[in-house]
């Protein structure tokens, strides 16, 4: 495997912390991994609750009513 200089600093302060070469590395993939897989559930609840016609008009109506409820400036 061949590393970047930013990718080998890190994993110097990877293993730096106690953890093996194997150890870091296999806690990076699954760390990223995890935050692949996060994004991409976030994005789609995104999409699904813009497509959610009643949400969003729900929405206009709480921030309506906040606005009215804000303190004059």
């Amino acid at each position: 495997m061949r590393l970047d200089d930013e990718a080998a600093q890190a994993l110097r302060s990877l293993e730096a912390g106690g953890l093996s070469r194997s150890a870091a590395i296999r806690s990076a993939l699954i760390e990223a991994a995890h935050r692949r897989r996060r994004r991409s559930e976030l994005a789609a609840e995104v999409a699904a609750l813009e497509a959610d016609e009643h949400d969003r008009d729900e929405m206009l109506e709480t921030a309506a009513l906040m606005e009215s409820l804000r303190a004059p400036r």
